[in-house]
């Protein structure tokens, strides 16, 4: 008998779960549309910041100076066309501090100016330190203060 209902159960349990996800696959939900010409312009920003890293990554300044310009420039334009969407926003405000971070690293290194104690045993590299807590400070804000004040906008992700 006890082995009935736990079959019973399960079966519940499964039925539940299957129109949970057939209601979450309907039309009904709202969606995030992202418009082709932002998204191959995101694509092509990662095929810039991909090739920026391999550059610093074999020792190649020249093509790792060379990518920090395209990469930098996507950035910010992708920044400037989501400057409506809170959320994309300080996520892309994020991304570019953090591409600069990473290429001022990036140049110390090539430089060879990385090493430079500049005080309180710190180096040049560790500057790199500021846009990086710049970023967290904007996704803080975001999720610590913006989220949760706007929990009913569709928008906020």
């Amino acid at each position: 008998m006890e082995r009935r209902f736990i079959l019973k159960q399960v079966w519940k349990d499964l039925n539940y779960l299957y129109y949970k996800f057939i209601n979450m696959t309907s039309s009904t939900n709202s969606y995030y549309n992202i418009p082709v010409a932002y998204r191959k312009m995101e694509n092509l920003h990662i095929v810039f910041w991909i090739f920026k890293d391999i550059g610093w990554c074999m020792n190649f300044k020249w093509l790792g100076i060379l990518m920090i310009i395209p990469t930098m420039i996507i950035s910010i334009v992708i920044a400037w066309r989501t400057r409506k969407i809170v959320s994309e926003l300080c996520h892309n405000l994020a991304i570019t501090v953090w591409i600069s971070a990473n290429s001022f690293w990036m140049c110390t290194e090539f430089f060879g100016i990385d090493h430079i104690a500049i005080g309180f045993g710190f180096n040049v590299k560790h500057l790199a330190m500021i846009p990086f807590v710049i970023g967290v400070i904007i996704l803080a804000y975001y999720y610590i203060w913006y989220k949760p004040r706007h929990q009913e906008d569709p928008q906020t992700l």
